[in-house]
């Protein structure tokens, strides 16, 4: 319980010349003091006094990292204190995580979470966290779809999904894809496609989606599972032909391309996606508080518009939908992991 130290010099002896009135204006202060420390409402009132830091376990530039300072830029606005993203990257979120962990529950400090770094405990043995257990979930802010894309030149005749599963059942063992990393949502992704296909591909992992992308318009690899967000604007100048998405659903910037359970793939659903957290302890009324503010940013036409020009969904849902969707994540690609055997050193 918290408790009110007062300094043995504040006395109320009659031998002081202090008025009742006076007396009675000292009892209240003291009064509404302890009540303001023993109520966290009260105290998520009076919250925030000073600037929030933002981590971002990932570099400058990404997906993550762009979202953030979007809706961080608001929450700044809405909260009228600055909001300081700080990136610290590596080991897929994991080094921040950890770090993060240890903070202080006192509404200062939040952190993104991406599906690498909710999915990082079952890729590396010494990660130091367990995503389901050691956080408090604040809000889901963006969709991020995943995309099947292929170099048209060196796979002209690939134009969609089952093109794709003949062209590789056809040379079995010779096609490769990449994606941005061993053990990143592209990878485990089509790791799925291709048991529920029955089909082989290589995987020739990068790191990071950039080189990745590069050698795939290159020619070096052919066929790349990719962040929208990477791929977009080389989609969109015709360098990758996009043949499925991820989600359940079609994406609105290529209404074109059919989801993957369009093509004979039922209940398919690859999407990778960011959220906010706070450390565990976290007074429940400033989660509420932030989660209802991101609710309102998310729903600004113009913020959805930003999101959606880096090939982000803005998605919102609160911290019971947010710790739902984190235990079902982890437990279903934990499961892809280890049926696998994949491992990141």
């Amino acid at each position: 319980m918290n408790t009110l130290s007062i300094s043995p010099s504040f006395s109320m002896s009659t031998s002081l010349p202090v008025s009742r009135l006076g007396r009675r204006t000292c009892i209240a202060a003291v009064v509404g003091a302890l009540a303001l420390l023993m109520n966290p409402a009260a105290m998520a009132q009076a919250w925030p006094s000073k600037p929030i830091k933002l981590v971002v376990p990932f570099p400058p530039g990404g997906p993550t990292d762009t979202a953030a300072r979007i809706v961080g830029q608001k929450l700044a606005e809405r909260l009228k204190q600055p909001v300081v993203v700080e990136n610290r990257a590596g080991a897929s979120g994991s080094i921040a995580a950890v770090q993060f962990m240890k903070t202080a529950p006192d509404g200062y400090t939040f952190m993104m979470l991406a599906t690498p770094t909710l999915l990082a405990p079952h890729l590396y043995k010494k990660a130091g966290y367990h995503t389901v257990n050691d956080f408090t979930p604040v809000a889901t802010l963006y969709d991020l779809p995943i995309v099947v894309v292929v170099n048209p030149t060196q796979m002209p005749t690939v134009t969609d999904v089952q093109k794709m599963i003949t062209h590789a059942k056809a040379r079995p063992g010779q096609l490769n894809y990449t994606s941005s990393g061993p053990g990143s949502f592209g990878h485990l992704s089509m790791e799925l496609l291709k048991q529920m296909g029955g089909f082989e591909m290589q995987h020739v992992p990068y790191k990071g989606g950039v080189p990745a992308i590069t050698d795939t318009i290159g020619g070096q690899v052919p066929l790349m599972y990719a962040d929208l967000v990477a791929a977009l604007p080389h989609i969109q100048s015709g360098k990758l032909r996009a043949i499925a998405v991820g989600s359940p659903q079609r994406v609105s910037v290529l209404p074109d391309v059919k989801t993957i359970a369009e093509q004979g793939f039922k209940g398919f659903d690859a999407v990778s996606w960011g959220g906010l957290l706070a450390p565990l302890g976290t007074p429940k009324a400033i989660v509420d508080r932030v989660a209802a503010e991101c609710s309102q940013i998310l729903a600004e036409k113009e913020i959805q518009d930003k999101l959606l020009n880096v090939g982000a969904i803005a998605r919102f849902q609160d911290p019971a939908q947010l710790a739902q969707r984190v235990e079902q994540d982890y437990t279903k690609w934990g499961k892809v992991i280890q049926a696998k055997g994949l491992a990141v050193d």
